[in-house]
C-alpha cells in the first residue's frame, strides 16, 4: 500500500460516527484522525525533505527555541551553528517541529525571490498581525500583497521622498531647538538626554506630517495616545511565562486569543492605532470632498489610500485594508527608530568616527538636498549603512513553505546520511528561519572584523568582501530584506536617518553617560531596541553638549 494514499474518512462517515457514538467516542475519533494526519504529514516530510545536520534539542518541549528566546545574542548562536553544521541546517523547535535555518546567500536569494507565493508567513504570525495591525501590507501575501504594494508605491518613489526632505529637516531642527533649551537650563555645559525617546518623537511627527498631513505634536510635548501605547509595551518586558506562551503559540495559534497582560497591551495598541487612523481618514475625506486638497495629493500616502477606496479604482482596497496600511505606517514610524539610537550609541563609543563625520558635514556647508544626501556625503552614508548592518530593526523572520521546492546552495553541505549536497529539497509545510542580523554580521560573509563598527568598509571597493557581495539586498544587507517584500519605505527610512543624524551631529557632541565602555543590551519593545544596562524600559541616556 502507498503510505500517502491511505483513505481518510469522508464527512458523511464522520457524521455517522458523531450520531451513533457518545461524546467521548466522537472526541476519540477526531483525536485519532488528527494524529493520523499529523503522522502522515511527518512521514511525507521526512521522506521528501533533505534531512540536514543541526544542534540537538535541549528541551523535550521547546527544542532549542527557549535557548534562542532567552539569549542576549541570537545571531551569534545561529552563526556558531552555521560554522559547525553548514550554511543550511535544521534546529529542533517547539513540540517536535523543525526549522531550516538559511545562512547561505544563494539560498536566501532564491527564498526571497519566491516570498509571498512559495514562502509565506506562519499562521501564528498572521494571527498576531491581524489582531494588532490588520490585513495590510505586513499581513497580506500573493496577489493581495502585490495589489496593496502597487497601490502604495507612488508615495515612496524618489520624487515623493525628494519633496518630503524638508519635513525630515523640520522635525530634526525642532528636536535640536528643544535640546538647546535643555542644555541652556542645565548648570553645566551639557545635559543627560534620553535620546531614544526623542528619536521616537522625531519619527512619529515626521510620519504624521509626511504620510497623513497631520502634526502629532509629540516634539512639542503633546500627549499622543499611540506613543503611550508603544511606550507601555517597551516598559514592560516579556516574562518567562510570556515567552513560553509565544513559543507554544507557534504550534497552537489560538493561544494568542487567550487574554494576558502582554497580549492586552498589543490589543490596546491596535485599538488606539485604529482610532487615530479613522480620525485622520475622516478629516482627509472631508478635505477632499470640499476640494481643499492641493494638486498632487494623490501621490501622498493618505491621498493614495483615499483614492483606493473608490469602487472603480484600479487597485481598490477595502476600508479594512486602508486602515491597516495606516497602522503599518504608524508602527514603522515609531518602532524602527532604533537605528538612529544605535547610531548615536556607536558614535559615542567611537569619538574618532563622530569627529570625522562632523568634519565632513561642516565642510559641506548648508543643509544638503535630497540628491546631495544620496550622493555627496560618503562618510555620512558609510556611518548610516554600518549602523544598519550591525543593528537591523527587525533581526530575523520565520516563514512557511506553501509548496514543495528545491533550494540551490553556493557551497555543499553534509546531510544526516553523510552525503554532500549542493541543493536541498523541501516539502510544503516546512518552516524556515532567516536571521538578517546573522547574515549582516557573519564573519564568513563580512570578514574577520564583521562584528566591529567600521564605517570605512563602505568607502573602498575592496572594503566589502566577495562573499558579502553575493548577498542580494540593499547594499548587500538584509536589513530591508529582498524580493517582493523588500521594505517599501526603504528610501524614506534612509533619507530620514541621514537627515536626523546630520542635524544632530553638526550641532552636538555625544558621549555615553557613564563612559565609552558602558554596556548596552537589546530588549523588546514591539521590535527590539537598545537599552543601557540598568535602565528602565528602553532607556538610552547620553551626555550631550553643544558643538562650539
Amino acid at each position: 500500500m502507498n503510505l500517502f494514499t491511505i483513505p481518510v474518512p469522508s464527512p458523511s462517515s464522520l457524521w455517522t460516527t458523531v450520531r451513533s457514538g457518545g461524546a467521548i467516542n466522537v472526541a476519540g475519533s477526531f483525536a485519532a484522525l488528527w494524529a493520523l494526519v499529523k503522522v502522515l504529514r511527518m512521514l511525507r516530510w521526512r521522506v521528501k525533505t533533505t534531512q540536514l545536520l543541526g544542534p540537538p534539542r535541549t528541551s523535550l518541549v521547546y527544542g532549542v527555541s527557549r535557548d534562542l528566546a532567552s539569549s542576549h545574542d541570537r545571531a551569534a548562536m545561529y552563526e556558531r551553528w552555521a560554522t559547525e553544521y553548514g550554511v543550511v541546517y535544521m534546529i529542533p523547535s517547539v513540540l517536535g517541529q523543525t526549522n531550516i535555518v538559511l545562512c547561505d546567500p544563494k539560498a536566501i536569494a532564491h527564498f526571497y525571490a519566491r516570498e509571498t507565493w512559495t514562502y509565506v508567513k506562519t499562521p501564528t504570525t498572521l494571527a498576531f498581525l491581524e489582531s494588532s495591525i490588520g490585513k495590510g501590507l505586513l499581513w497580506s501575501h500573493g496577489e493581495t500583497h502585490r495589489r496593496q504594494r502597487k497601490a502604495l508605491t507612488p508615495a515612496f518613489s524618489n520624487a515623493a521622498i525628494r519633496k518630503l526632505t524638508s519635513v525630515f529637516y523640520d522635525s530634526a531642527y525642532k528636536a535640536k531647538g528643544k535640546w538647546d533649551t535643555i542644555i541652556e537650563s542645565s548648570k553645566d555645559d551639557d545635559a543627560v538626554i534620553e535620546v531614544q525617546n526623542w528619536m521616537n518623537h522625531i519619527s512619529l511627527d515626521t510620519v504624521g506630517i509626511a504620510g497623513f498631513s497631520h502634526d502629532f505634536g509629540s516634539l512639542d510635548g503633546k500627549r499622543v495616545s499611540v506613543a503611550e501605547a508603544f511606550d507601555t509595551i517597551g516598559s514592560n518586558q516579556p516574562s518567562a511565562v510570556d515567552r513560553a506562551v509565544f513559543l507554544l503559540a507557534s504550534v497552537f495559534p489560538i493561544i494568542l486569543k487567550i487574554p494576558n497582560k502582554r497580549q492586552n497591551m498589543f490589543t490596546k495598541l491596535g485599538i488606539t492605532m485604529e482610532q487615530i487612523s479613522n480620525e485622520l481618514l475622516i478629516r482627509s475625506r472631508r478635505e477632499k470632498d470640499a476640494d481643499m486638497s492641493q494638486g498632487g495629493e494623490e501621490n501622498s500616502l493618505i491621498g493614495l489610500l483615499i483614492k483606493s477606496e473608490g469602487q472603480d479604482a484600479e487597485l481598490h482596497m477595502s476600508a479594512e485594508e486602508v486602515v491597516a496600511q495606516m497602522k503599518v505606517l504608524l508602527l514603522a514610524g515609531y518602532e524602527t527608530t532604533s537605528s538612529e539610537s544605535w547610531a548615536l550609541i556607536e558614535l559615542s563609543r567611537h569619538p574618532d568616527v563622530q569627529t570625522r563625520l562632523r568634519e565632513e558635514l561642516l565642510a559641506f556647508g548648508p543643509d544638503p538636498t535630497y540628491d546631495q544626501l544620496k550622493a555627496h556625503l560618503p562618510y555620512l552614508d558609510a556611518v548610516v549603512h554600518e549602523t544598519l548592518r550591525l543593528h537591523p530593526p527587525v533581526p530575523e523572520s520565520t516563514r512557511l513553505a506553501a509548496e514543495d521546492d528545491v533550494i540551490p546552495l553556493s557551497e555543499p553541505v553534509r546531510t544526516v546520511s553523510g552525503n554532500m549536497t549542493d541543493s536541498i529539497s523541501i516539502t510544503k509545510g516546512t518552516l524556515f528561519t532567516i536571521s538578517m542580523e546573522t547574515i549582516n554580521r557573519s564573519s564568513a560573509i563580512w570578514g574577520p572584523h564583521a562584528k566591529e563598527f567600521k564605517p570605512d568598509r563602505w568607502l573602498t571597493e575592496d572594503g566589502i568582501s566577495g562573499k558579502a557581495k553575493e548577498v542580494q539586498g540593499h547594499r548587500h544587507l538584509l536589513t530591508f530584506v529582498d524580493g517582493p517584500r523588500t521594505c517599501l519605505g526603504k528610501d524614506f527610512a534612509v533619507i530620514e536617518f541621514k537627515t536626523v543624524l546630520l542635524v544632530l551631529v553638526k550641532n552636538f557632541v555625544f558621549e555615553m553617560r557613564d563612559g565609552p565602555d558602558t554596556p548596552v543590551e537589546t530588549v523588546r519593545g514591539v521590535l527590539p531596541r537598545p537599552r543601557v544596562v540598568g535602565e528602565d524600559g528602553t532607556g538610552v541616556p547620553l551626555r550631550v553638549r553643544r558643538y562650539e
